[in-house]
């Protein structure tokens, strides 16, 4: 007989990982920022987003916040934080499809 668990075979989130779309305030839990924080960063550094009564941001978008609240970490200035975030993306191809960043 066989056993049920043997049917089952191993799931890949990861390569699905990219269909997802979260909310501001997913985002903000992610990047431990706030709203105003999220807003300010999203308008200045031109981030895509998604939704129309509400914002969407996708794993790239994510990244790109993230990238930038790193920088802000580190102590850099918002305009300084997302210019080494947009730096950073286009150095190791964030935010192209199918790229693998670093």
């Amino acid at each position: 007989m066989v056993d049920k668990s043997d049917l089952l075979r191993p799931v890949d989130v990861a390569s699905r990982i990219h269909d997802v779309l979260f909310t501001v305030g997913q985002v903000c839990t992610i990047a431990n920022i706030t709203k105003m924080q999220l807003d300010l960063w999203t308008e200045r550094a031109a981030i895509a987003t998604l939704g129309v009564k509400q914002r969407l941001y996708n794993t790239d978008a994510v990244e790109h916040v993230m990238l930038i609240a790193q920088a802000r970490d580190l102590g850099f200035s918002v305009d300084a934080a997302i210019e080494a975030a947009a730096t950073f993306r286009a150095r190791t191809g964030a935010g192209r499809p199918g790229a693998i960043a670093a």
